[in-house]
C-alpha cells in the first residue's frame, strides 16, 4: 500500500492572494458596510435580574406541629415536609402555558412614553424589528391564513390562538431562571427592549413565581384549612341551639320535679355537653390548621432586587464587525483554494 501526503504550495497560494488584493479590499469594505447597517439595525436588548434565597424546611417546626397535630388526632401522617415543586425545578415552572398566560396582564411602562401597557400588548406592539425580518412577514401575509382553533377574545391556555401562542413563546424566550445548587440560590433574568420596562417586568414575574409556589405549597394546608372552619362552624351551632335549649327548657319548667321533666333536663344538659366537647376539639383542631399553613407558607429573601438597566446587552457593534470580515475573508479564501486546487495542492507520493 503505497503513502502519499498532500501539501500546499504556499508560495503559489500568496501569489494568488496578492494577484486579487483589489478584490480583497473592495469584499472587506463591502461587508464593513454591510456589518454596519446590520449592526445598527439590530434592537437594543436590556436585560434585569433578581435573586432570591428560598428558605429551607425546619424539621424542629415540623417534628413540633407533627406532634401537637397527632397529639389530638387530626393528621396521622408524620411525614409533613412531601413537596413535588423544589427550587431545582423553578426553571419549569416557566415553560408551563398556564403559568406564562397569568402573566400576560402584567401592567408595564415604557421609557418613552407614560402610559401603561399590558405585557401582551407591550410585546404585540411595542417591538422593533431588524429589516431582514420583513421578507418573511410579507410572505406569511400573503399566504392563506390558516383556521384559528382558540378564542381570540379568551385567553385558554389548553387552546390558544397562533397569536397568543407567538406571545407565550416570546415570553418564554425573554426568561432566564437557573438555581445554584451549591448556595441555592435562585437567579431570575428577564430580556426586553426598553429599560424600564424590563425592570418593571422582572419584578412583577418575580411577585408571581412567589405567588405561584406559596399557592402550590399551602394548597392542601388551606383546604384543611378551610374545612376546619367549616366544621368550627357547624360545631359552633350546634352548642349554641343544644345550649339555648337546655336553658329554655330549664326556664320554662324550673317549679316542676317531675322524674320525666327531670330526666329531660339531664339528656338536654349531656347533649349539651357532649356539644360543647366537640366544639372545643375542633377549635384546637382549627388553630392547628392556621399553624399548618403558616408552617407550609415559603419565605423568600430578595438578595438583588432588579434595577432599571443604563447599558445594553446587545453584542458589541465592533464583534459584530469583526465576524463579519472574518467569513468573508475565509470564504474568500476557501473559495481561492477550492478554484486553484489543481495549483496548489501538490501531492507527494
Amino acid at each position: 500500500m503505497s503513502n502519499f501526503k498532500v501539501d500546499l504550495d504556499i508560495k503559489r497560494f500568496f501569489e494568488l492572494i496578492l494577484e486579487r488584493k483589489k478584490q480583497i479590499i473592495l469584499l472587506l469594505l463591502l461587508t464593513t458596510i454591510f456589518a454596519i447597517i446590520v449592526a445598527f439595525s439590530v434592537p437594543r436588548i436590556y436585560k434585569s435580574r433578581v435573586v432570591l434565597a428560598p428558605e429551607t424546611s425546619s424539621n424542629t417546626m415540623t417534628s413540633g406541629l407533627s406532634s401537637l397535630a397527632s397529639m389530638i388526632g387530626l393528621y396521622g401522617d408524620n411525614n409533613m415536609t412531601g413537596d413535588a415543586i423544589y427550587p431545582d425545578i423553578y426553571p419549569e415552572i416557566f415553560n408551563s402555558t398556564e403559568f406564562v398566560t397569568q402573566l400576560f396582564d402584567i401592567k408595564l411602562k415604557t421609557t418613552d412614553n407614560a402610559q401603561e401597557v399590558t405585557l401582551y400588548d407591550y410585546l404585540k406592539n411595542g417591538q422593533k424589528k431588524p429589516w431582514w425580518g420583513l421578507p418573511r412577514k410579507w410572505l406569511m401575509d400573503l399566504l392563506p391564513k390558516k383556521k384559528e382553533t382558540g378564542n381570540p377574545n379568551k385567553v385558554d391556555p389548553f387552546r390558544l390562538t397562533r397569536e397568543q401562542y407567538n406571545i407565550v413563546s416570546g415570553i418564554q424566550r425573554r426568561i432566564f431562571c437557573a438555581v445554584d445548587k451549591k448556595t441555592g440560590l435562585i437567579t431570575l433574568e428577564l430580556t426586553a427592549q426598553d429599560p424600564l420596562a424590563v425592570a418593571l417586568l422582572t419584578d412583577s414575574i418575580k411577585n408571581h413565581l412567589q405567588e405561584f409556589i406559596t399557592q402550590y405549597r399551602t394548597k392542601k394546608a388551606c383546604n384543611d384549612l378551610s374545612y376546619m372552619e367549616q366544621l368550627y362552624t357547624e360545631a359552633k351551632n350546634d352548642y349554641t341551639r343544644a345550649r339555648h335549649a337546655y336553658a329554655a327548657f330549664c326556664d320554662n319548667n324550673q317549679d316542676l320535679r317531675l322524674m320525666s321533666y327531670r330526666s329531660k333536663e339531664a339528656d338536654l344538659e349531656n347533649d349539651m355537653q357532649l356539644k360543647y366537647n366537640i366544639y372545643t376539639q375542633v377549635v384546637q383542631q382549627l388553630q392547628v390548621a392556621k399553624a399548618k399553613v403558616q408552617e407550609k407558607t415559603p419565605a423568600f429573601t430578595v438578595v438583588q432586587n432588579p434595577v432599571v438597566p443604563i447599558r445594553h446587552s446587545n453584542t458589541p457593534k465592533v464583534f459584530i464587525l469583526a465576524t463579519f470580515l472574518f467569513l468573508a475573508f475565509f470564504a474568500y479564501i476557501a473559495w481561492i483554494i477550492l478554484r486553484h486546487r489543481r495549483e496548489l495542492v501538490i501531492i507527494n507520493w
